[in-house]
């Protein structure tokens, strides 16, 4: 008899990618540390391409669809995590642009039911070589599209 890998509750639209918290990570106080959420996210979205061959290995002549930079970054708090363990990242892309996109997140229980923090963060797809806004190739757009939070 062979074990199961366990597989990630489904979710309507993106992808809810497994994260850990450590007990490193808490505060003083026992709570994961407001800085620690958008490193979970951060941990969360480098998983996601790095499934689709989008990763940074030390060159950026060779970079590509990896070569971004954040514009921006918001996050709310709506819940206090309170204990190392399991947990989730609930990823999106609310617009997918020629140059830049915007996901959104959830930090979220393992099972993706109840949410710690929610944001939005804007990247910027940049040249490696003039660090100018620069189109993302169309195998990164393919798998954009498939994260594309459906409207309404």
């Amino acid at each position: 008899m062979t074990a199961e890998a366990p597989t990630a509750p489904a979710v309507s639209y993106g992808r809810l990618i497994p994260v850990t918290v450590h007990f490193d990570d808490l505060d003083a106080l026992g709570l994961l540390h407001n800085a620690r959420y958008p490193l979970m996210v951060e941990r969360a979205w480098t998983e996601l391409w790095s499934e689709h061959g989008v990763r940074f290995d030390g060159d950026w002549a060779a970079a590509g669809d990896a070569c971004n930079a954040v514009r921006e970054l918001r996050i709310g708090y709506e819940a206090p995590v309170t204990r190392p363990g399991a947990y989730a990242v609930h990823l999106w892309l609310e617009r997918l642009g020629t140059t830049g996109l915007t996901y959104g997140f959830r930090l979220c229980s393992a099972d993706g039911t109840e949410t710690y923090a929610r944001g939005t963060r804007v990247l910027v797809r940049l040249d490696a070589a003039t660090l100018r806004p620069a189109p993302w190739s169309e195998t990164f757009r393919a798998v954009g599209r498939e994260l594309l939070r459906p409207a309404g």
